[in-house]
Parts: C-alpha cells; sequence; structure tokens
C-alpha cells in the first residue's frame, strides 16, 4: 500500500516584535490556551533539554481536537520543530517548525507545517483549516509581543486552593455548571451543551455563562471545558471580559483539597476604558486577582458545602 502523499504549507507574517519573545511565548506551550486563539488546554508529559512532548486539545473547524507532539527548542536559531506522535483523522502525518528571523525592522515569523491526509478527498478541508488556525495564531503572537510591556506583566497565573470534605463531590458540582445559577449567586444564567467522553478522553462541555459583580454589572463569557473525572476540568474562554485578550484556567482536584487556576492575558488597550483614567497594568493585574479570585473561591466555598463527604 502506497504511502499518502506529503504535502507543505507555509504562514508568514511580518511584526516589529522582537524575534526572541515571539519565540518565547511559542516555547512555553502551557500558556498557549490563553495566547492563541485555537489551544484549548496543553498537558506537558515529558520535558528534557531542548525537547519535550505534549498532548493538546485544540478547535479545528469547530470542534475539539487533540494530538500528542514531540517539539525541539533551539533558543539559539530561535527555531521550534515539531511532530505529531498521536494524530487524529484526516490526518495521516503532521510536522513542521516555527522559524523567527529578526531584523533591524522587526521579525518575519515563519509557520510550517508538511502534511499527509488519510485521505485525499479531506485535503481541502485540511488546508482549509490550517489557514484558519495558523492565522489566528500568528495574529496573536504578534499582538501580544507588540505590547510596550514587559510579557510577564500582561501574561500571568494565579491560583487559589481550599479543603473540602469529598473530592468527588466537589467534582461533581464543578462538573454540573448548568445547576451554577441555582447554586451560586454571582451565576445569572448558563447554557450547557456536552459531548460524552471517548475511551480514554475528557468529555467535551460548551458553556455560556452570565455573571453577576459585586456592584450589579453583567458580563457574558463563553468557555469550552474539558472534563477529566475526578482529576480536572480545564477551561479556555472563547469570550473573554473585556480586559483580557486571553484567559484559561482549571479546577484541579487532590484527594481533598480543590485549587482553581488562572492564567489570563491582559489587554493594556482595554485598562483606562474598563478601570477608569490612569489605571495601569499593575492595577489591572490586581483587579483580576480579585475579581477572579473572588468568584473561584465563592463558587470553591459552595462546592466545599455541598461535598459532605462519605456518611459516618
Amino acid at each position: 500500500m502506497s504511502r499518502p502523499e506529503e504535502h507543505r504549507v507555509v504562514h508568514t507574517l511580518r511584526t516589529p516584535a522582537p524575534a526572541r519573545r515571539l519565540y518565547e511565548l511559542v516555547a512555553r506551550a502551557e500558556h498557549w490556551p490563553a495566547v492563541l486563539e485555537p489551544a484549548v488546554h496543553v498537558r506537558i508529559l515529558e520535558r528534557g533539554r531542548g525537547t519535550e512532548r505534549f498532548r493538546i486539545w485544540a478547535s479545528v473547524a469547530g470542534r475539539v481536537k487533540t494530538w500528542t507532539s514531540r517539539r525541539t527548542l533551539d533558543p539559539d536559531a530561535l527555531r521550534v520543530t515539531f511532530r505529531q506522535e498521536r494524530t487524529q483523522p484526516p490526518i495521516a502525518s503532521m510536522g513542521g517548525s516555527w522559524e523567527f528571523r529578526g531584523d533591524g525592522d522587526g521579525t518575519e515569523i515563519v509557520l510550517t507545517h508538511d502534511f499527509a491526509a488519510v485521505d485525499e478527498a479531506a485535503l481541502p478541508g485540511l488546508r482549509a483549516a490550517l489557514d484558519a488556525n495558523s492565522g489566528q495564531e500568528l495574529a496573536a503572537l504578534a499582538r501580544l509581543a507588540e505590547r510596550r510591556h514587559l510579557v510577564e506583566d500582561l501574561l500571568f497565573t494565579f491560583e487559589d486552593t481550599v479543603q473540602v470534605p469529598s473530592g468527588d463531590d466537589a467534582y461533581a458540582f464543578i462538573e454540573r455548571s448548568d445547576l451554577w445559577p441555582d447554586r451560586l449567586p454571582h451565576v445569572g444564567k448558563v447554557t450547557l451543551t456536552e459531548e460524552p467522553p471517548a475511551a480514554g478522553s475528557p468529555g467535551v462541555q460548551d458553556m455560556t455563562m452570565e455573571t453577576v459583580t459585586a456592584d450589579g454589572g453583567a458580563h457574558t463569557t463563553r468557555s469550552i471545558r474539558l472534563c477529566f473525572p475526578g482529576e480536572a476540568i480545564v477551561y479556555k474562554q472563547l469570550v473573554p471580559p473585556a480586559l483580557l485578550t486571553g484567559h484559561s484556567g482549571a479546577w484541579l482536584f487532590d484527594g481533598d483539597t480543590v485549587t482553581a487556576r488562572h492564567t489570563v492575558a491582559i489587554d493594556p488597550a482595554r485598562i483606562e476604558e474598563v478601570l477608569g483614567r490612569g489605571s495601569t497594568v499593575a492595577d489591572a493585574r490586581a483587579h483580576l486577582r480579585d475579581v477572579l479570585g473572588a468568584n473561584s473561591r465563592a463558587t470553591l466555598r459552595h462546592a466545599a458545602a455541598a461535598a459532605t463527604g462519605p456518611a459516618s
């Protein structure tokens, strides 16, 4: 049986952002869900000297797909090469590279994909998905790296942890977000659709939620959530609050503790609009830590109250 024909597509973008800053954003794959629009969740499997393996869940043509990749990182050449070890149809094989070619006027980002399809009839759809996702990824990288602020000031992670009587009960509370309007005072409405989990894969939830702030205001977010029973519920906000360009998070369950983790990317252009004239990135960080943390802590307190534990 003949091997599927291999194809190559190259996507480029010119940006005034520094090449090393762009490279470092691509190198930190665990932050991709808050930076790159298609990425939903990244789980690092192995990390060594200049190499790593990870499993990624990403939105491809409106569906959540997953695959495992191995990468080689070269910080001197500002190059990252990748190869999928475990693919999903219609992809038969996929690999490629990120290159960041800096000069005195900025950087050319070059994203290359070498791929084969299990069925040649799938090629138009596969090319369209690569074009769409690659364009989104390049634009998002440039947008964040072009900011005059340090990336580490705009992109940061924080978390809160509480003890609960029963981790299983707390997991059930977080998973059933469709019941949150009756259980959580800061949630006004939730619309939830679910895909049941396949063997060895998490369940996928599409959740639209309206939350109410302390001053009576309301905002609506939409998230994709992946549910790993008894272990974690991770999410990527498709429609983040106005102050953010990206927001991902996780509910992590470990025995009798639950941790709420947030990774956010601040949009500095919206800071004064949202927080008032003269507000700074530091003000935005403090505001997000307070508001997002307060909502998570409230959810955890209610989850702890509902997690009654085993009967004695």
